[in-house]
C-alpha cells in the first residue's frame, strides 16, 4: 500500500514538473518577451529624447534597438546584503545622463516582483552616492551654483521597508569615500550633470496619463526611469490568438542559458515575426535552424562558431519534456549582427586598446593583436611577431589559465608598446578575459596616470586590491562593456604579486 502512494507522488510530481515545463516552453517565453517589448516601446515613446538602455543581460531582450547597454546586478540590492561595487560604476550611465538630461534603463525580474532588486536598491543607492560625491566635489572647489539645492537623499520605492532603508542610510558615507578614491573621474561628472540623478519606477501596472506626461527637463533633477518590462501577476495568464494559444511567463528573458536554444536577443529581433507567427509546435525548430545558419555563416567568415549541444530529457509519463540546451554564453556577443556596431575601445592614451577577435581582425591601425581567444583569427600586419595568439579560459573552466599566460602577454606588450606600436588585446566577448589581461599590463608597465613608464612604478611599489580596483575604475571609463569576472581578476592580482595562492586571496565581491 505504501509503495503504492509513493508511485502515486511521484506521477503526480512527473506530472507536475512536465506541466511546467510545458508552460516555459521556448515559444511561451519568446512570446512573452515580445508582448512585453511593446510595453517597453511605449514607454520609451513618452520620452523619445531619453536614450534607451539595456541592464545586462536580461534587459537586452526586450526591445529591438537600444543606445547602449549598463550592468547593475541585482545581488548587489539583496535585502540585507545591499553594497556599492567599484567595479561595476557604470560611469558612462551618468554622463549619457548629463548629456541627455537623463535615460532609460529596461530589466525585468520573474520572481513575482514589480522590479527586480538592480532597479528597487542596486540603482537607487547608485545615485545617491554619486549625487553625494559630486556634491563634496563641488564644495571642496567652490562651486556654488545649484550646490544648496543639490538633493543627496536616497530616493526608494514604497516597499523598501524603513528597517531596510536605515540600513543603507548608515552605509552611504563609506560608500562615497569608496567612489572617490576610486579613481572615478568626478570632475567630468560634475561638469555634465546639471541637476542630480533621481530613479524613478515605471511597471506595466503604473498609471500614466498620456495628456500629462511631463517634459523630462521640467524636473528639477536628471529621471534615471527604471523600466521593468513585465507584469507581475501571481497568477498565470494565458493568451490566445485565431490559431494557438500560450502562457505568458513573467520575466522570460532571465537566464537565457536555460531555455534559449543558442538564440541571442539579436537572432531574436532580426526573426521575430516569423518565430511569433510560427506557433508552438514548430518554434524549436524554427529556432534549432536559424541558430545553426548564423553558426554556418560565421564558420564560413572564419570566426568562433562552436556547434550548440542539444540534450534530450527522458520523457514524462504525461507529456514529452523540452529538450534542454547548454552553450557557450558568449556566442551571443560572436553573432556577426550582434558585433557590427561594437568597436575596440581605446583606453585613453595608452596605445591599447580591447575588444572582440573579430573585430580586432578588421581593425585599421592596429600594429599588434593579443589573441585570448580559443581560436586563431586571420589578421594582416607588418609582421608575424606582431600577432601572438594565448588561447586562455575563464576561471569557470580553468583557474590557473589568465595565471599561466599572463608573463607572455606582458611580455609582448611591453617589446611593442615600447617601441610605440598600438596593440590590441581581444577575446571572444571583449568583456572578460581580453579586460583582465588590459589590467594586468595597465598594472605592470603604466603608472597610475596611464603613462607608460616601462614598469618602474610596478617595480617600486606594492601591488594592493585597491591599486588593482582603481586601475580597473579607469580601465571602465573607456571599455564600458568590461564585465571582468571575480576569479579572473584574482587571477591577474595573484599574478601582479608573484604567484600567491588563490586560495589565500579575497578581493571580495568587488570583483
Amino acid at each position: 500500500m505504501e509503495g503504492e502512494e509513493e508511485g502515486a507522488r511521484l506521477s503526480i510530481y512527473k506530472a507536475a514538473r512536465s506541466i511546467k515545463r510545458r508552460d516555459n516552453s521556448l515559444y511561451n517565453a519568446l512570446r512573452s518577451i515580445y508582448q512585453d517589448s511593446i510595453f517597453v516601446s511605449e514607454i520609451s515613446l513618452l520620452w523619445p529624447q531619453l536614450p534607451l538602455l539595456a541592464n545586462l543581460r536580461c534587459g537586452l531582450w526586450y526591445s529591438r534597438s537600444f543606445h547602449s547597454t549598463c550592468y547593475f546586478k541585482s545581488t548587489d540590492g539583496h535585502t540585507n546584503n545591499c553594497s556599492f561595487s567599484t567595479a561595476r560604476l557604470n560611469l558612462h550611465v551618468a554622463q549619457l545622463a548629463g548629456q541627455k538630461g537623463g535615460c532609460i534603463i529596461v530589466d525585468s525580474t520573474r520572481r513575482g516582483k514589480r522590479f527586480p532588486d538592480s532597479m528597487s536598491k542596486t540603482i537607487p543607492i547608485w545615485t545617491c552616492v554619486f549625487n553625494r560625491a559630486i556634491k563634496d566635489f563641488r564644495d571642496s572647489n567652490g562651486c556654488d551654483e545649484n550646490v544648496r539645492e543639490w538633493d543627496c537623499s536616497l530616493h526608494l520605492p514604497l516597499w523598501v521597508s524603513q528597517t531596510e532603508r536605515a540600513s543603507i542610510e548608515k552605509r552611504l558615507e563609506e560608500w562615497t569615500l569608496l567612489l572617490k578614491a576610486s579613481g572615478a573621474d568626478i570632475a567630468s561628472l560634475a561638469a555634465c550633470l546639471r541637476k542630480p540623478l533621481r530613479p524613478l519606477w515605471i511597471s506595466q501596472r503604473t498609471v500614466i496619463w498620456l495628456n500629462e506626461v511631463p517634459h523630462h527637463e521640467s524636473w528639477d533633477f536628471t529621471p534615471i526611469i527604471l523600466v521593468s518590462a513585465s507584469s507581475s501577476v501571481g497568477v498565470s495568464q494565458h493568451g490566445t490568438t485565431s490559431e494557438f494559444s500560450w502562457n505568458y511567463i513573467p520575466g522570460a528573458g532571465d537566464d537565457e542559458e536555460s531555455w534559449a536554444r543558442g538564440l541571442s536577443p539579436v537572432l531574436f529581433w532580426k526573426h521575430v515575426y516569423d518565430l511569433i507567427n510560427s506557433g508552438p509546435d514548430v518554434c524549436n525548430q524554427k529556432v534549432a535552424d536559424i541558430v545553426e545558419k548564423s553558426r554556418v555563416n560565421r564558420a564560413y567568415r572564419g570566426e568562433s562558431a562552436p556547434q550548440i549541444t542539444v540534450k534530450t530529457l527522458k520523457s514524462a509519463s504525461l507529456t514529452q519534456e523540452e529538450p534542454s540546451v547548454t552553450y557557450d554564453a558568449s556566442i551571443v556577443k560572436t553573432d556577426a549582427e550582434s558585433s557590427e556596431d561594437s568597436g575596440l575601445s581605446w583606453l585613453g592614451s595608452t596605445n591599447l586598446a580591447v575588444g572582440t577577435s573579430r573585430i580586432a581582425a578588421d581593425a585599421a591601425n592596429v600594429d599588434c593583436i593579443l589573441n585570448c581567444d580559443q581560436e586563431s583569427i586571420s589578421v594582416c600586419l607588418p609582421s608575424a611577431e606582431s600577432y601572438l595568439h594565448l588561447p586562455m579560459m575563464t576561471s569557470k573552466f580553468d583557474r590557473f589559465s589568465l595565471l599561466t599566460n599572463l608573463p607572455k602577454a606582458v611580455s609582448f606588450a611591453k617589446f611593442n608598446l615600447s617601441q610605440g606600436k598600438r596593440l590590441v588585446v581581444c577575446c571572444n566577448n571583449g568583456e572578460d578575459i581580453s579586460v583582465c589581461v588590459c589590467l594586468a599590463i595597465l598594472m605592470s608597465l603604466f603608472d597610475e596616470n596611464g603613462t607608460f613608464d616601462d614598469g618602474k612604478s610596478f617595480d617600486a611599489a606594492q601591488v594592493t586590491k585597491w591599486d588593482m580596483r582603481r586601475r580597473l575604475v579607469y580601465l571602465c571609463k573607456f571599455a564600458t562593456d568590461a564585465r571582468p569576472s571575480r576569479g579572473n581578476v584574482r587571477q591577474v592580482f595573484n599574478f601582479l604579486i608573484g604567484g600567491k595562492c588563490v586560495h589565500d586571496l579575497d578581493l571580495g565581491r568587488d570583483e
